[in-house]
Formats: C-alpha cells, structure tokens, sequence
C-alpha cells in the first residue's frame, strides 16, 4: 500500500508543530511543569499521537530540545569580542522559540532532568567556559574566575528574562557595557574590549 503524500506532508507539519510547541513549553515551563497532554493540546490532537510519534515524554523531550543544543553556539569572532557577543546573546537577544529566552537560560529549567543537566554542563563547560578561559591572564585560579564571568553573565540573563528584576529589565546593553568592562578586567587581569 502506498502513502498519501498530503497525508505525509501532514504528519510532517504535526510532528513539526508538536517538537515547536513542546520546545516552548519545555523552556517556560521545564520538564516536570509540562506534560504531554499540554502539548498535544496546544495542536489540538490526541496525546496518544504524541507517543506515537515520540515513545514517551523523555523522547519527546529529547527531540524538542535537542534543537537548543544547535542553537547555544559560541558567536564567531575573536576571543576577545566573546564578553560582549554573550552579553548580547544571553541578555538582550530575543529567542521567541524558547519563550523569549536564550536557549540555555531555557535548558536550566529542566535541569533537574539528567540528560538535560548533561548537555547544559557540556555546553557551558566545553563551549563557553573552555574558550572564555583564553582571556584570562595567569594560572592562578583561572578556571574559578573564568566560571565567575559566566556566573555573572548567566545571573544577569536570568534576572533580566526569567525573574524580570526593574533596574536590569530597562537596562540597555549601554548601560550594561562599562559593568562588563569592569568585571572582564578584574576577573581576567586584563582589558577585555566591549563596545
């Protein structure tokens, strides 16, 4: 028996719709706070699909997040313009897919899920830390002050988007700027250029 192509091309855009609405419920709302039926409610089909199309919810999961892996790259560009590029990207920039939210600030919510805690880790400390470590002068503790700056900077994007603090949500990446400028120098014993 052959298929339909409208009918694939259908369940194509299903499964397509469940792995969108499922990555923006996974990132508001984290891996306890959604449940299947949430997703397949918000296409407006049956959970039991969704298991057919995924297995279960960690498969489910696992697909609609893998994407946030791809999206959490380090920006291209020298080392030393990487302080202000992730200001940029885990402060100010708009990811509409994860509920407004950089992917990683997203990923935290469900970190309590191991596979997600995993590849939050990989990504922080292979990517963002590992290349963030090139700027810091000495050997002396480097690796602690490096973790610091991405402290930093994670904290700001997570009162910024997630908490919503006043003084941070009007800041403007001006006014962020000379802070950054002053942070980078202490914690890597060096000018870091920011603006």
């Amino acid at each position: 028996m052959t298929e339909h192509p409208g009918r694939k091309r259908d369940r194509e855009a299903t499964r397509a719709r469940l792995l969108e609405c499922a990555r923006l419920r996974f990132a508001r709302d984290g891996y306890d706070g959604t449940s299947v039926r949430d997703v397949a409610g918000d296409v407006g089909v049956d959970a039991a699909l969704v298991f057919r199309y995924f297995g279960s919810k960690s498969g489910l999961f696992g697909e609609a997040m893998a994407t946030s892996q791809e999206a959490v790259v380090l920006p291209d560009g020298p080392v030393e313009e990487l302080p202000a590029k992730l200001l940029h990207q885990l402060v100010f920039e708009d990811w509409a897919e994860y509920a407004g939210e950089h992917p990683l600030i997203a990923m935290l919510r469900s970190a309590s899920h191991e596979d997600m805690r995993d590849r939050v880790r990989q990504q922080v400390c292979e990517g963002y830390l590992g290349v963030l470590s090139e700027l810091a002068e000495g050997n002396d503790d480097k690796d602690l002050r490096t973790e610091l700056f991405g402290a930093w900077l994670l904290g700001i994007g997570i009162l910024r988007t997630a908490v919503g603090t006043p003084s941070l949500t009007k800041a403007t990446e001006a006014d962020l700027t000379p802070h950054l400028a002053a942070v980078a120098k202490a914690l890597f014993g060096r000018e870091v250029p920011v603006g």
